[in-house]
């Protein structure tokens, strides 16, 4: 039997992600459909909120991988001007952060070792971390011409899709 307080959570984040848009809508009945059935995962979600500063199920990430590095995505309904500045502050805190080699975020996001930091870590010097900001909050563009780094970026972003359980984007043309 479902718990009634995870089902009354399920039903607020269902109504207001359906006030944003169709897109947060449906991302955010998958989260709350996760959230449900899997503790890790709502775990996970609210050391995110609090490492980030936004609601984690109705915000959207995305994480790239590209042939120089990668991009990491959050967004959010862009009329919530306020959580549209959180994501901006965080995009840009960990733009700065992975450059001098920190990774305690991730860490702490995802209780643990993330897969790819340590290579990070040692080949900061060769890897570059750019923030665009974007209409529902931004980007960190990961860029390395390192082969080694490179392969490190790859499982980084791995590792995020997996954990955050978000697709693969499509390949740009």
């Amino acid at each position: 039997m479902r718990n009634t307080g995870a089902a009354l959570l399920s039903a607020a984040i269902l109504s207001l992600a359906a006030l944003a848009s169709p897109v947060a809508a449906q991302h955010a009945h998958d989260h709350a459909r996760r959230a449900d059935s899997d503790t890790a995962y709502a775990s996970m979600q609210t050391r995110g909120e609090s490492a980030m500063g936004v609601d984690q199920y109705t915000s959207a990430h995305q994480f790239e991988d590209l042939p120089d590095g990668g991009r990491i995505e959050l967004q959010r309904d862009s009329t919530d001007s306020a959580g549209v500045a959180e994501i901006r502050a965080h995009l840009q805190s960990i733009a700065k952060a992975f450059a001098q080699g920190d990774f305690d975020v991730p860490g702490f996001v995802h209780a643990g070792p993330v897969p790819g930091t340590e290579v990070m870590r040692e080949r900061r010097d060769r890897i570059t971390y750019r923030f665009h900001p974007l209409p529902g909050g931004g980007e960190v563009r990961i860029g390395t011409a390192d082969t080694t780094a490179g392969r490190a970026v790859h499982e980084f972003l791995a590792f995020q899709r997996r954990e955050h359980r978000v697709e693969t984007p499509a390949t740009p043309q």
